[in-house]
This record gives structure tokens, C-alpha cells and sequence, in this order.
């Protein structure tokens, strides 16, 4: 045997799981990861129907709240603003919950939670608006704590029930089982609306709710716990490791460690803060944009335009991922938050059904250019060990951007698309509006072209 033959298996026994898995045929990996255990595939269960009944309410959450519990137009946008700022804030300490209780009882915490939080919702519609908006908070409150423990503990379980060298196809899967659930709760929320109404809609998706606690309990019990856990020896390794050299530093050294006295890393995270507030419009202002100033069978299917979306982001983050792998991730980032904001501008004629589904369509082809660049960005200008400390900082922008458009969105409705107004609207109204949107996101690209050459250093150059 040559020193060649001998080479390999020595180099292959040295590879961590992952970076094994990195080496192995797509097949392979598809078909490791097909045979995963029942804990794995119970978790992209309750993420399947988990994104069919969040998204089903988020998208019908702001009409909901203005015409079945009585809000004002500027009131109803706070309120779903402040609910989904809570979300991603409680996610900063859902993760050291899920760490507490174990995947398992994570789960089942944060679905009973989600359940009680949606029966609260859908009966906030009561007689007293005081009463009603107390039932709503209440409903809010639940929901908003437990998405915050959800989300950390499906990212938890792949980790721990899935085979280590697939892990990362695993986290793709669990991400387009989402937008898959997504996409089928968009297709059936109409019909439900049309014949029961928003409130129908949303006693349907209590009930999916419902499904997922009585799923998680049946089919994810100690037992399968117990069996399902897969431990990879290299990473608790490389944790230990970074436990004990944490403890030998100084307490100067970690202060000067910590992600926020990094200028160029908050400066890029904060930059893209503008253009993250269309994102946020999405569930503020565009269901009463396509409720009064389209025709009412538009307004009927509503939820299909929001359906366009997943689907782009499932077919062409992975095309642009890998057709675009060797360009560097600023250059996407340009790239991406200029399409995005740009895109609004195609609403500034008016209101037409060609120029909402091309608004649509770009807007998702823009987020799919930019929003997994940014990760790596994130990830690529983190130092060794920090990475996870860098993640969860460059939350916050998001956090600020869902919490915060609220407070004006709902006054620019109420100026520029009063429910009061017949549903043929001005163009110079709508449009309006809009192009206000439109010149805000436009200061994140321009503000990453000026600092292109500053924020650009420090991160290896794509080959």
C-alpha cells in the first residue's frame, strides 16, 4: 500500500462530523437525513404547522385587531408592531429557556403557550373595548413568549436529534418546511374568510395549534427523547475549550470583546435598519393597502399576493447562494437592499394589480439576494468564538424595525388611505405613501456604498 492509499482514511478519521458530512455525495446526506429519528421529523412537524397558523395570523393580525376589536388605524399597527418586537426579543432569552427545560419540554411549553395565546386572540372581539383590548394584550403577550421559546428550540432539536453531518441540511430542511407552511396556510386562508370570516380563519388555526400540542405530547415523548438524542463529542469538545479560556481572561478582555464596541460591525447591522422597515410593512401596511384601494376580489384573496413570497425565498436564496458564491457578501448586500428598495418605487403610480404582484415579486427576488448574506457577513467578521455573540446583536436592528414602524405606519394609513375614502383612491395618495417608504429604505444601500471600503475590511475576500 502506497503512502497515498494510506493518506485518506487517516485525513477522514481527523474530520468532524460536520465537515465529513461537508465531503459526502448529496445523496448520501439526503438519504442520512431521511432516516433521522422521530423526535427530528416531529420537530418540522410543529414547524410545518407551526408556519401555517403564525403567518395565517400575522397577515390577517393587523385587520383583525382594527376591524373586529375596534382599533384606530394608528393603534392596531403599534399593536402588532409592539407584538412582533416582542417576539424577536423574547427569542434573546427563549434560548436559555429552551437550554433550561431540554428540547422536548421546550417545545411543549412554548405550543401551550402559543395555544392559550390564540384562544385569548380570537375571543378578544368582546362587547367593552376595554375588556376586549385587555383579552387581546393578554392573547399578544402569550403568543409573543411562545414564538420566543419555539423558535430556539426547533434550532436546539435539529442539533441534538439529527445525525451530525447532516446538521446543516437540516436546518435548510426545518427553514423550507416553514416557508412550506407558509405557503399552504396563504392558499386556504381566503376560502376560510370568505365564508367565516377573520375570525373563522383564526379559530381554524387555533385549532392547528391545537394539533401541534396534541403532537408534540403523542409523538415526542420521554422515551423518544431519550432514544433520539444524538451527542457530538467534537463540539462539546470545542465548548469545553472556550469555557476554559473564557475563564482565564481578564474581565478588561472580555469587555473589549463584546460585539457592540465593534464600530464597523454595529455600524453595517444598524445601517440596514431603513430597508428592514419594508419588511415590517409587509404585515403593517400592506393588508389595508390591498383592503382599500384594490377592488374587492383582490381583497378576497389577499393572502395569495403574501403566499408569493415563500415561495420565491424557498426556489432562489439556494440559485442565488450558489450562483453568486464567489461574489463578495458586501457586494450582494448592495446589491439586495438596492433591488429592495427600489422596489417600492413600483408602487408610487398607484394602485394596480400589475404593479402590486411586480412590487411582490421583486421585493422577495431583493431578499433573496441579501437576507443569507447577512448572516455570513455577521459570521465572517466575528472572531473566533464569538460568533454566537454576534448573531444575537445583529438581532436587535430587526427587533427595532418590527417594534418601531408601527408607531407611524398606522398614522401615514390613516393620512394617506383613510378607511373612510372610497376604494378608488388618487394615485397621488397611495403613490404618496410609498415613495415616503421608498427614499427611507434607500439609505441603507447608499449608506453601504460610502462605507463600502471601511466596513469591507477585516473580511476574507470571496476567491
Amino acid at each position: 500500500m502506497s503512502e497515498n492509499d494510506t493518506a485518506a482514511p487517516n485525513d477522514q478519521a481527523n474530520l468532524s462530523p460536520s465537515e465529513e458530512g461537508s465531503q459526502m455525495p448529496l445523496s448520501q446526506n439526503l438519504g442520512i437525513l431521511v432516516k433521522s429519528s422521530r423526535a427530528f421529523w416531529v420537530i418540522n412537524l410543529i414547524t410545518f404547522l407551526d408556519g401555517v397558523a403564525y403567518f395565517g395570523i400575522l397577515n390577517l393580525l393587523t385587520l383583525f385587531i382594527g376591524d373586529y376589536v375596534g382599533f384606530s388605524d394608528e393603534s392596531k399597527t403599534l399593536a402588532v408592531s409592539l407584538f412582533t418586537g416582542a417576539v424577536t426579543l423574547f427569542m434573546f432569552g427563549g434560548g436559555f429557556v429552551a437550554d433550561k427545560l431540554g428540547v422536548r419540554k421546550a417545545l411543549t411549553f412554548s405550543v401551550f403557550l402559543l395555544l392559550v395565546g390564540r384562544i385569548f386572540l380570537v375571543n378578544s372581539p368582546l362587547p367593552g373595548g376595554v375588556t376586549g383590548a385587555a383579552v387581546l394584550w393578554v392573547g399578544l403577550f402569550f403568543m409573543a413568549f411562545g414564538c420566543g421559546v419555539l423558535d430556539p428550540a426547533k434550532y436546539a432539536g435539529v442539533k441534538e436529534f439529527s445525525d451530525p453531518r447532516t446538521n446543516t441540511l437540516g436546518y435548510s430542511l426545518l427553514y423550507s418546511i416553514m416557508n412550506l407552511g407558509i405557503i399552504v396556510g396563504s392558499a386556504i386562508s381566503p376560502f376560510i374568510r370568505q365564508a367565516f370570516g377573520i375570525t373563522g380563519v383564526f379559530w381554524v388555526l387555533t385549532g392547528v395549534t391545537a394539533v401541534m400540542l396534541l403532537a408534540q405530547l403523542f409523538l415526542f415523548t420521554l422515551k423518544v427523547e431519550r432514544s433520539d438524542r444524538v451527542i457530538d463529542p467534537e463540539k462539546e469538545k470545542e465548548k469545553e475549550k472556550q469555557a476554559e479560556q473564557d475563564v482565564q481572561k481578564s474581565t478588561w478582555q472580555k469587555i473589549r470583546e463584546l460585539p457592540f464596541l465593534d464600530v464597523r460591525f454595529i455600524f453595517f447591522i444598524f445601517v440596514l435598519l431603513p430597508v428592514r422597515t419594508l419588511f415590517a410593512h409587509q404585515f403593517l401596511t400592506i393588508p389595508d393597502y390591498v383592503m382599500r384601494c384594490f377592488p374587492s376580489a383582490i381583497g378576497a384573496r389577499y393572502e395569495w399576493f403574501q403566499g408569493i413570497n415563500p415561495i420565491i425565498i424557498v426556489i432562489f436564496v439556494p440559485l442565488f447562494g450558489a450562483f453568486t458564491r464567489k461574489a463578495t457578501v458586501l457586494k450582494m448586500m448592495i446589491i439586495g437592499t438596492t433591488v429592495s428598495a427600489l422596489t417600492t418605487f413600483i408602487l408610487v403610480p398607484g394602485p394596480h394589480l400589475y404593479t402590486l404582484l411586480g412590487y411582490v415579486v421583486v421585493f422577495s427576488l431583493g431578499e433573496a439576494l441579501w437576507s443569507s448574506r447577512f448572516l455570513e457577513y455577521v459570521a465572517d467578521l466575528a472572531p473566533a468564538g464569538k460568533v454566537g455573540a454576534y448573531m444575537g446583536l445583529a438581532g436587535i436592528p430587526w427587533f427595532l424595525a418590527k417594534s418601531t414602524t408601527g408607531i407611524y405606519a398606522g398614522h401615514m394609513i390613516a393620512r394617506f388611505i383613510p378607511a373612510w375614502h372610497p376604494p378608488e383612491l388618487p394615485s397621488d395618495q397611495s403613490g404618496t405613501m410609498w415613495l415616503i417608504y421608498g427614499f427611507i429604505a434607500c439609505i441603507s444601500p447608499i449608506g453601504l456604498i460610502m462605507a463600502s471600503k471601511w466596513i469591507s475590511k477585516g473580511v476574507p475576500e470571496k476567491k
